[in-house]
């Protein structure tokens, strides 16, 4: 299909619109891909400064999250679009994934409208572990917005522990499945609750999603799942292969499709009564707008205050999506620290944790011990 990209629907409407999205592209490019994919950096700031491709990107597709630069730029991947692997790099290159993509616009189209972008980190399992550790055993875990589910077997992997405190030697803690095929390595402030003693123990595993994914056991799913990690990143991709072959043997979590505040009153109802309930999620409230973040808070603290022996709320978020905390505003060690997520327990800020779990900094003044 070739599409005129100079002729998508109402001029002014789309003008408008088109607007709004290079802005989006841009504001990607030097906030989020900058320093982190030279490639995405790139490609995504091209975008921006394209004014016909940014009116057929407005005219074809719902704003709102299926505009996000993330979910355009895995579609293309996950198409096996140009430089697939390693990115556009120069304006000859950008010409071809440009011409590629406009030809196969109703299969990027078509892409774009049935996935979602799903950051299923599994590493962040090493900033959630010192708190779960903590916690009354055995735990029961709902997590919220759940993806790939790879977050709910932090059993499954191997951690390493690396203190680095100002005063005194590096203190060093290794724990987790030794027969696991992936080990995640996590850098802390050296706090002494930063370090577990223990692996927790999960008798009941369940997830809501609004696209739940299951890699170990859907070859399509896994596809779409490496499709969004970024160019070059080797690393990741390395990571995400070896969790999905540490869950493959488990049982397969209670997964719900829905709507995490529809769904959730029910599937938590279904936890074990001899459990500790801990609802949690990590980078997902972002995806929500400012009231439906306040509700979804509401809901949680109800369902977990209405709970026989009550229970527990983790949220690994960006601070800015969290207006309930009441507590100093954390504030990232480091200016380069910008992207990091606060890490709270029963909605009190604990650590600051890097967005894909390779570092957990104890807040000053944040008290170690759960929070009910």
């Amino acid at each position: 299909m070739v599409v005129n990209v100079g002729n998508t629907g109402n001029a002014g409407r789309a003008a408008g619109n088109a607007w709004g999205v290079a802005e989006r592209y841009g504001e990607f490019s030097w906030r989020e891909a900058r320093g982190r994919s030279a490639a995405h950096e790139e490609l995504s700031a091209r975008i921006s400064q394209d004014a016909e491709f940014c009116d057929l990107l407005s005219g074809s597709l719902p704003a709102g999250n299926k505009q996000q630069p993330d979910l355009l730029l895995a579609a293309v991947r996950y198409l096996d679009g140009p430089h697939a692997e390693t990115g556009p790099r120069g304006a000859a290159a950008y010409g071809r994934w440009r011409e590629w993509t406009i030809r196969h616009w109703d299969e990027v189209r078509a892409v774009i409208m049935q996935r979602a972008t799903q950051t299923n980190e599994p590493a962040r399992c090493a900033t959630l572990l010192p708190l779960l550790a903590r916690l009354p055993q055995p735990l029961a875990l709902l997590e919220a917005g759940a993806s790939a589910g790879l977050c709910l077997h932090p059993d499954r992997y191997r951690y390493r522990y690396e203190a680095r405190g100002e005063d005194g030697p590096p203190r060093r803690a290794e724990l987790g499945a030794p027969e696991s095929p992936l080990m995640f390595t996590c850098r802390t402030g050296g706090a002494a609750d930063e370090l577990p003693e223990r692996m927790p123990q999960i008798v009941w595993r369940a997830g809501i999603d609004l696209d739940p994914l299951d890699p170990a056991r859907e070859p399509d799913d896994l596809r779409w799942l490496q499709a969004l990690v970024w160019p070059g990143d080797g690393e990741r991709a390395a990571r995400l292969s070896a969790a999905v072959e540490a869950v493959r043997p488990a049982p397969r979590p209670r997964m719900v499709r829905g709507d995490l505040i529809d769904e959730l009153p029910a599937l938590a109802a279904e936890a074990p009564s001899g459990a500790t309930l801990v609802i949690f999620h990590s980078a997902v409230l972002g995806y929500l707008p400012p009231a439906r973040r306040e509700e979804f808070a509401r809901l949680v603290r109800s369902l977990l205050d209405g709970r026989p022996g009550g229970g527990h709320w983790i949220s690994n978020e960006h601070h800015s999506v969290l207006p309930w905390i009441t507590d100093s505003a954390p504030h990232a060690p480091r200016p380069d620290d910008a992207l990091h997520l606060t890490l709270a327990l029963d909605g009190r800020p604990v650590a600051l944790t890097g967005p894909h779990g390779r570092s957990l900094h104890s807040l000053s003044g944040a008290r170690g011990g759960p929070g009910r």
